[in-house]
């Protein structure tokens, strides 16, 4: 894999990930579960610094080329 996300986009992701699971698991229910699953995507992609969707429509905000 490819990385296509740049430094800061990665903390802001691995950030904006964590807010939504912690509030996720601080409210019951089905929305408490969704809003941790939908934590997951930003935070898994900020981790490993690739997003699928980025991928598919040739975007990358990494500066650096990987080869």
């Amino acid at each position: 894999m490819k990385n296509n996300i740049g430094k800061n986009e990665r903390i802001v992701r691995v950030i904006l990930g964590s807010v939504l699971m912690i509030g996720g698991f601080a409210v019951s229910g089905t929305v408490g579960i969704i809003m941790a699953v939908i934590g997951l995507i930003p935070f898994s992609t900020g981790l490993t610094g690739n997003c699928p969707a980025y991928s598919i429509f040739k975007i990358s905000t990494c500066k650096t080329k990987n080869f």
